[in-house]
């Protein structure tokens, strides 16, 4: 065997090996980037959409790093102040440019995501496919689940 093949196929382990142990969180981060694309993690101003405790939750660790979700301050109404007696006279509001829309651009990463979430299921489907060790490839998928779970804590 030459050199170059041994490379590559030390190589391919590799990939394979590490390609498993971090294909649960990929599967996590596609996921919950997606929700967080359309912004379902959170309540946005002047929105009645209240999301799901999960989705909250999954939000807080994707960006966090923990599953504890800060109490928000509620904004208190725009109460108008009372005038004051010889007050300058209160600017006017400059008009905000108009919004841009980023559904394009959320779409794309929506597919991005899908892409992220399919390939890595595909993975690891070859994954028990093609390697004579299933149990090697379920223990690093669970150590791969069940080491960050550990680690959540902390």
């Amino acid at each position: 065997m030459s050199t170059s093949h041994a490379t590559l196929k030390l190589f391919r382990k590799i990939h394979l090996y590490f390609g498993l142990f971090i294909s649960p969180m990929l599967l996590f981060f596609a996921f919950t980037g997606a929700l967080q694309t359309f912004s379902l993690h959170e309540t946005t101003q002047g929105s009645s959409y209240k999301p799901p405790a999960w989705a909250v939750t999954l939000g807080q660790i994707h960006k966090k790093q923990t599953s504890i979700v800060p109490v928000r301050k509620q904004r208190p109404a725009d109460v108008p102040k009372p005038p004051k007696g010889d007050a300058a006279p209160t600017p006017k509001p400059v008009d905000a440019p108009p919004q841009k829309s980023h559904l394009p651009l959320k779409i794309f990463f929506l597919i991005v995501s899908i892409g992220l979430f399919t390939s890595t299921l595909t993975g690891i489907y070859m994954a028990y496919k093609y390697n004579q060790s299933k149990l090697l490839v379920t223990g690093l998928l669970l150590a791969g689940t069940i080491i960050p779970v550990l680690l959540l804590p902390f």
